[in-house]
């Protein structure tokens, strides 16, 4: 069983080397011309200064959060109370750093691989989609292996100190649980990263749009525009950075919430098996997401079906090898029978319940592409409310985003019912690790979007032939599917996630239940669904004050520099580049600080079973209110990207600076900070919340 102990370190390793194979791959294509270098140079430079500045802030914050959870496990330890340790203040800075180090280095290799499609566009789509993708795969490979490796690591590490490496040890509840500032510390840098990137970069693509395309009249990437360079940036700090910290918390969060459940099965299951499955089975989806990049290509002469369909190949590729795996894996690691909270759990009903996990992953990404998608029933209904005016579209895309919710819950609820009836709570657990286990590969398909959309922008910026724009466009266009893909998945993992996580939190504070008969407990779950409406009112609010400050900027210069619209004169890009750092570092505090102070406040204030009503309050809330946000933008976004191409309605063709497509813009531009700041927060704020409380729970429980 001690090898078993090693083997997810050493899939981790062989990812990591992957990583910089790759990357050498990827920076070894051609950069293009000058001008070209120059832009492209232009956004790596902001992207690192905004998270240099991020960086700087967040530094401070984890040491004294570190600080407070060694000194805490201090406290305790020596009164001989719980099962924390001083050690859990090493494990968050362990976490927050290889958080912080996933997004840094998918966003360097991504600003590096944005000029290389571009230039790479020049010859055939195939070669272009080929850079995009690989570029996205140092992304998803780098989040899933650091991952691995540093939550097995960890694991591996305490064991043999606190345990002696006996997986009967009494000890071993202490080393899951001060594995958990892991956890704490991912998520926490994750929130921070997701709401700063998102600030700054829908701060950046509301002036723009505003300014350049609907007040100047000038195309959405025109170099003219002051805010551009900030646009582009924006991509990368919020939609790779962001997202890669994002979904980093996710896969640590759910393979911790199993092992949690899996050490309450260890005496009934004699061994490590339940806890070690959920990391040799991110192992296994780690690797075959490395597997499948190898086989996704598309011919030369392909369009966005091809495109798509290759996603798809690798996507489904992923998935169904994982699939295979983990039925050896469960057979070879789990007992013929271990017991959970007074329910037998079998070999052949965990991997029911992985199934289940898979298939609801995959679930949500297909519903979520039918509401987001171009053609769709969806986004039809908002070009086609677009027609009487700018009131209507904005109606027409919160319909959508509401009816958007329902078939999701119906497919979460049954994921839940069906995992929990073949394994119990062990087996919703497991199902969330089952759907979060190709992550690198989701990931890949994720980050692939903003490379190709930042390779439009520089070829417009740099006035390249129109087929380069039109091949990395259709690369554009399936990027924001995926990405409103990538969305619709975070958020499902982070509801199965929760529920497991909530179940670990009732089992480590020693509380039989959640009462909402009485009534501290319904003011808590009361209180929980308030908190998502509050958090996104706050990010909403921020990137409005920063959109501002950015359209006044950008107009000051329009005004004031000459020569500007005629193209004799360059914008002061750093300028535009300058608001949105500053914006995002100032507005990230108060929503960042109200996820992590809140349930502290609640249950130490309150106990243990107030928390866990405040608990399943902010999850339900968050899932539903992320899952509208989400869908609304990303409908209203495609809904815009239409009328670029050009629709019929009643029988007459819209085309760019119509009047419907004034409309859409205007809804596109509401959609956005819901679409990539608040709507995407909700699920790091869910398992944030479950994180902490998991984490106050040895307190709590003594």
């Amino acid at each position: 069983m001690h090898f078993l102990l090693y083997l997810p370190l050493l899939l981790g390793a062989i990812g990591l080397l992957f990583l910089l194979w790759r990357s050498r791959w990827i920076l070894a294509r051609s950069a293009g011309e000058p001008r070209m270098q120059q832009i492209s140079e232009y956004i790596a430079r902001g992207a690192l200064a905004f998270l240099k500045a991020e960086w700087r802030v967040l530094f401070v914050f984890a040491i004294v959060v570190a600080g407070l959870l060694a000194y805490s496990g201090t406290l305790e330890s020596s009164r001989g109370e719980g099962q924390s340790h001083p050690l859990i203040g090493l494990a968050f800075l362990v976490g927050a750093f290889t958080s912080a180090l996933a997004g840094y280095i998918g966003m360097r290799i991504a600003t590096r691989a944005n000029v290389r499609t571009t230039q790479a566009a020049r010859t055939s789509l195939g070669k272009a989609f080929a850079v995009a993708f690989h570029g996205g795969s140092v992304m998803g490979i780098g989040v899933a292996s650091l991952a691995v490796l540093g939550l097995g690591g960890l694991f591996v590490a305490f064991f043999f100190l606190f345990a002696g490496g006996d997986a009967l040890s009494p000890e071993l509840r202490r080393v899951i649980e001060v594995v958990t500032g892991f956890s704490l510390g991912a998520e926490s840098i994750a929130l921070f990263a997701r709401v700063g990137g998102g600030i700054y970069t829908k701060a950046a693509d509301v002036g723009a749009d505003l300014v350049g395309k609907v007040e100047a009249g000038i195309p959405e990437d025109d170099p003219r525009n002051p805010a551009v360079i900030a646009d582009n940036v924006g991509d990368n700090v919020g939609d790779i950075a962001g997202m890669g910290a994002d979904l980093f918390g996710s896969y640590v969060a759910t393979i911790l919430a199993t092992m949690v459940l899996g050490g309450e099965m260890v005496q009934s299951a004699g061994g490590l098996g339940p806890v070690l499955l959920p990391l040799l089975l991110a192992g296994a989806g780690l690797f075959f997401s490395l597997l499948t990049t190898f086989f996704v290509r598309v011919g030369e002469s392909g369009g966005a079906q091809a495109v798509q369909s290759a996603l798809n190949m690798g996507n489904w590729g992923a998935i169904l090898l994982t699939v295979g795996a983990s039925y050896g894996l469960v057979n070879w690691v789990f007992p013929e029978s271990a017991e959970l909270r007074g329910q037998s759990v079998q070999p052949a009903s965990v991997f029911g319940a992985i199934g289940i996990g898979l298939i609801v992953g995959a679930l949500m990404s297909w519903i979520t592409e039918y509401y987001t998608g171009m053609g769709k029933r969806p986004v039809r209904s908002i070009i086609h409310r677009s027609l009487t005016g700018h009131a209507t579209n904005v109606l027409g895309g919160l319909a959508v985003g509401m009816e958007s919710t329902a078939l999701p819950a119906f497919i979460m609820a049954g994921g839940i019912v069906g995992a929990y009836y073949l394994a119990g709570l062990y087996g919703v657990a497991i199902a969330a690790t089952g759907m979060m286990s190709t992550t690198a590969m989701q990931l890949t398909i994720d980050a692939f979007g903003p490379i190709a959309d930042n390779a439009g922008g520089i070829a417009e910026m740099s006035g390249l032939p129109q087929e380069v724009r039109s091949r990395t466009d259709v690369l554009d266009a399936v990027g924001n599917t995926t990405a409103a893909m990538g969305k619709g998945f975070a958020i499902a993992s982070a509801a199965l996630t929760a529920l497991a996580l909530f179940a670990a939190y009732v089992g480590v504070a020693g509380i039989r239940g959640i009462d909402i008969y009485k009534a501290p407990v319904l003011a808590g779950l009361l209180v929980g669904a308030m908190v998502p409406f509050l958090f996104s009112s706050l990010a909403i609010s921020a990137v409005g004050r920063a959109a501002m400050d950015m359209v006044k900027e950008v107009r000051r210069q329009f005004r004031e520099i000459a020569g500007l619209m005629e193209g004799n004169a360059e914008p002061e890009y750093e300028r535009c580049v300058a608001i949105s750092t500053q914006a995002a570092l100032r507005e990230m505090i108060l929503p960042g600080a109200l996820a992590l102070i809140i349930p502290a406040v609640v249950g130490i204030g309150f106990g243990a079973e107030v928390l866990g009503g405040y608990m399943a309050g902010v999850t339900m809330s968050g899932v539903l209110l992320g899952l509208f946000q989400s869908n609304a933008g990303g409908a209203w976004d495609n809904a815009k990207k239409s009328f670029e191409k050009g629709v019929e309605i009643e029988g007459n063709v819209y085309y760019k600076k119509s009047e419907p497509h004034k409309a859409a813009v205007t809804g596109d531009t509401v959609g956005d900070p819901l679409k990539d700041t608040s709507g995407p927060s909700m699920n790091i704020l869910v398992k944030l919340t479950g994180i902490v409380a998991l984490v106050l729970a040895p307190y709590l429980a003594a």
